[in-house]
Parts: structure tokens; C-alpha cells; sequence
């Protein structure tokens, strides 16, 4: 089998040692930059954006929970990316210059290689109490950039199609894309969080908004002194800088209100402001200003959702406690976070008005940082100016980015999901249609649901008692993905 393997990778190093041998353009005519783009590279972009986009997110998740599918995934992605990647190589038509996107899909084989040659040794299972649990953790960081590296990859090529940010328009495409994709990246750990990482935050000690606090301060650091260049102040230059001066200011009073793991609303207040700041910037073009003005608008909903999360429908994270019995017990019983039923077994109609609420209110804040994020990265001068030229309004532009942002967001929930009815987290043969089908819907009968269970004591020798059940393992998000260590158990009624 690992023979198999080694000339697999030997014939795939041919194809790349073909695609290698493709000329690469310093500089390319009008003629060239404006052909049609041929029936190759859209081959091309619409592989590679299936592979990057979708198949290595759905093989990563499934690593994460053990899945038996995982291996043959991310093979299959490796396979069509060489193919993808020659595919780029033989285009005619339309030419580019070199550019980013060429530049890193290079630098991407060193991750795709790394992939396949630790996880051809995992399989070897060698040097079990040696080295192999440190490859297990390099296997594990690296398929978790996967996502990431192909973000940026697609922004690349999609800079790179339109010929966009050269020349002086650079600055304003990386302060659009690095905070738009980093608007996307807070929803997507906030679903996370709001979904299946509560154990985790409990267990860490410190609520959410701490985090979001530090991210934030650091954010504002880096703003502050990078906004600015040259000796003449902009209006833009000045509003830019004092956003950093914002945040960081704002991040350092919710590091201290957030301290002894308690719930805080300055994140929420900071989003608001922000939204409002970037709602009334100043624009050349009319569709400019207006596509700024949903922007800010969202995010300041945004920030109006996060705070009304706060202060409503989960107002506190209670950390597990490793103590006596009776000490825990009560730590777990009082706690106002707890997601699940926490004072005995309700049923669907049991339960509280506030949990069902919250239930449905938890996929606002991160969907509209989604749509957010969206907003601030299609609003270039360059993007705007060709949407202009090409007749469309703000509102037609606006609702195609909402119609992208709900397409993200159900992809997001979709990979959590994924990973809560995959691999070691697959719901027993035992359970019913309902519990299968939905880790969000309340369970049937005398079952709690799947996610939002609270979090028993190991001490307490009735928790598992109480339905008759016995404990079976279910995996903590934020644990340690080295599958030679022992693993944290949590018990589920």
C-alpha cells in the first residue's frame, strides 16, 4: 500500500514538472489582457474553487471527527488540485501578468506536500511512542490552514481576473479584504462558538467577549500606525486612524470587564460604532456612498444582535469546576448559559420561551458579520466603478452580496453540522429520525438535545443514572486532535 502511495506521488510529480514548464507573462498587451476567457480556465477556476472551497473544508471536518471518509477526500483533492493546477498552466485566450495568484499557488505545494507525505507516514503507524505524535500535530495544524490558504488563493484569483489592485489602488484592496475576510472569520467562530464550543469556553474560563476583546485591541494597534503614509493628513487617513485608536481603546476597557469570565457588551458597542463611522464615509461615486452606507448599516445590526446575545438570551458563561461534588454540582445547576435543559429533562414543550428564542436569535450576529464582511470587500473604487459602468444600482449589487452572504453562512452551519453527525461524534444506531436529523432540535422523549446538553460532573454518580443510559464518548471542540493522548470524555445522558 505505501508503495502505491510513493508512485502516486511520483506520477503526480510528473504532471507537475509538465505544468512547471508553462511560460509565465512579465507583461502582456491590451490585446491579451482583454481576450476572451476560453473554455480551459474555466474549467480551471470552476475546479479549483469546487476543490479549495468545498472538498478540503468537508475533508478537514471530517479529520476532525475521525471520519473513515477523511482519507479518500482530501486524496481525491489532491488529485484533482494537480489537475486544476495544469489546467491554469494550458489556458490560451486571455493572458495575466505575473501576479499574486500565480506567485502563491507555488508556495501552496509546499502545504499539499507536507499534507501528503505526513499523512502517508501516519499510515505507515511507525514509531507509535516516538515522533509519530509530533507529525500528528503537524498534520493537524496544517489541514486546519487549508481553509484559510484557500481563501486567499480565491481572492487572488479573482484580483488577478479583473486585473485589480495595481498600482495606487493596492493599499485600499488590502484594508477592504483583510477586514472584510476578518468580519467573515469572527462569524465563523462565533457560529462555532454558539453551536458546539460552549464546553470549551466554559472550560477555558473566560467568556467569549475576553477574546473578542484582545483581537480587537490588538486590531487597533496595528491600525493605528499603519493607516497613515506620507506627511499630509486625508479626511480618510484620519477616520482610518482613529478606528484603530478606537479599537484599541475600546479592547483594553472589555479585557478588564471581561475579566473572571464575565459577559461584557463593550465588543458589541465597539461594532456599533465602527458601523456608523464607515456608514457616513466620504465617496466619489454615488453608488460608492451607498454601497458604504449598507455596510455600516449591517454592521451596526451586527453589533446590535451581539449586544442583545449578551445581555438576553445568554447572559453567562459558568466555567466547569474541578471540584467536590456538591461544589460542582451547583456550579453546573446555577449556571444561566447552559444551553440545554439544565434542571432535569424537559421535553420540546417544556421548554422556556427564552431558550427557544435564543435558539433561533444565535444565527443572527454571525450571519450578518457574513454579509458584512461581503459588503466591505465589494466595495472597492475599481469593483464599483465597473459595476457602475455596467448599469447596475446599489440595490441589485447589495442583494447579490446578501444572496452570497446567505450561501456562505448555510455552508458554515453546514460543516458544523457535519462534524456533530460525523465520525466518533455519529449519533447512535439507537437514536431516532429527529435526533439525526437536526443537532439543534429539541430531542424526543426523555433525550436532551445532542449539543446543548449540560456538561455533567464525573463525580456525580446519577447523571448517567437518570435515563438509564450509559455514557458513551463524545468529542469536546478546543481538545488536542493528537490521537495517541487520551482523550477528555464528556458524558451523555
Amino acid at each position: 500500500m505505501a508503495g502505491l502511495d510513493w508512485k502516486r506521488a511520483i506520477w503526480m510529480a510528473s504532471f507537475i514538472a509538465l505544468a512547471l514548464a508553462h511560460e509565465h507573462h512579465d507583461e502582456v498587451t491590451e490585446e491579451e489582457a482583454s481576450a476572451p476567457i476560453d473554455a480551459i480556465l474555466w474549467m480551471h477556476m470552476a475546479l479549483q474553487a469546487a476543490v479549495w472551497g468545498v472538498l478540503f473544508p468537508v475533508g478537514m471536518v471530517l479529520g476532525l471527527a475521525r471520519s473513515k471518509w477523511h482519507v479518500p477526500l482530501q486524496a481525491t483533492g489532491f488529485l484533482l488540485t494537480f489537475g486544476g493546477y495544469i489546467l491554469g498552466h494550458s489556458h490560451k485566450g486571455r493572458q495575466f501578468p505575473h501576479g499574486a495568484h500565480g506567485a502563491f499557488a507555488s508556495i501552496l505545494f509546499v502545504p499539499i506536500f507536507t499534507q501528503l507525505v505526513v499523512g502517508i507516514y501516519l499510515k505507515l503507524h511507525i514509531h507509535e511512542k516516538s515522533i509519530r505524535p509530533f507529525f500528528v500535530k503537524i498534520h493537524s495544524l496544517v489541514g486546519k490552514s487549508y481553509p484559510i490558504l484557500a481563501w486567499v488563493q480565491m481572492l487572488f484569483g479573482a484580483v488577478a481576473l479583473r486585473g485589480y489592485c495595481r498600482g495606487g489602488h493596492l493599499g485600499q484592496c488590502l484594508a477592504h479584504y483583510i477586514m472584510g475576510s476578518g468580519f467573515i472569520a469572527y462569524a465563523i467562530i462565533m457560529a462555532i462558538i454558539f453551536l458546539v464550543g460552549e464546553t470549551w469556553v466554559r472550560r477555558s474560563g473566560r467568556s467569549p467577549e475576553f477574546w473578542d476583546s484582545c483581537v480587537i485591541t490588538a486590531w487597533g494597534v496595528v491600525n493605528t500606525f499603519t493607516e497613515h503614509r506620507g506627511s499630509a493628513w486625508s479626511v480618510k487617513d484620519m477616520q482610518h486612524t482613529i478606528l484603530g485608536v478606537l479599537w484599541w481603546t475600546g479592547g483594553i476597557l472589555g479585557i478588564f470587564l471581561s475579566r473572571n469570565n464575565q459577559r461584557s457588551i463593550v465588543p458589541s458597542v465597539t461594532i456599533i460604532l465602527t458601523g456608523w463611522a464607515m456608514s457616513s464615509h466620504a465617496q466619489a461615486l454615488e453608488i460608492s456612498t451607498m454601497v458604504h452606507a449598507m455596510f455600516g448599516k449591517t454592521l451596526m445590526l451586527a453589533g446590535l444582535a451581539r449586544l442583545l446575545e449578551v445581555v438576553y438570551f445568554y447572559p453567562k458563561y459558568t466555567p466547569l469546576v474541578q471540584s467536590p461534588q456538591a461544589e460542582a454540582m451547583a456550579d453546573d445547576n446555577a449556571s444561566d448559559h447552559t444551553l440545554a435543559e439544565g434542571r432535569g429533562i424537559q421535553t420540546k414543550d417544556t421548554k422556556s420561551t427564552k431558550e427557544a428564542a435564543g435558539t433561533a436569535f444565535r444565527h443572527l450576529p454571525p450571519f450578518l458579520l457574513v454579509a458584512s464582511g461581503l459588503l466591505f470587500m465589494s466595495s472597492t473604487d475599481e469593483e464599483l466603478r465597473y459595476i457602475h459602468g455596467k448599469g447596475m444600482d446599489h440595490v441589485t449589487y447589495v442583494l447579490i452580496m446578501f444572496s452570497m452572504a446567505f450561501l456562505i453562512y448555510a455552508f458554515i452551519v453546514s460543516l458544523i453540522h457535519l462534524y456533530s453527525a460525523s465520525g466518533r461524534n455519529a449519533t447512535s444506531s439507537t437514536a431516532s429520525p429527529t435526533d439525526v436529523a437536526e443537532y439543534e432540535m429539541t430531542a424526543s422523549g426523555s433525550r436532551t438535545p445532542k449539543w446543548y446538553a449540560r456538561v455533567p460532573n464525573a463525580e456525580s454518580g446519577g447523571a448517567a443514572t437518570l435515563s438509564g443510559a450509559q455514557s458513551e464518548p463524545l468529542h469536546v471542540v478546543g481538545e488536542d486532535d493528537d490521537d495517541d493522548m487520551d482523550e477528555t470524555v464528556v458524558t451523555r445522558r
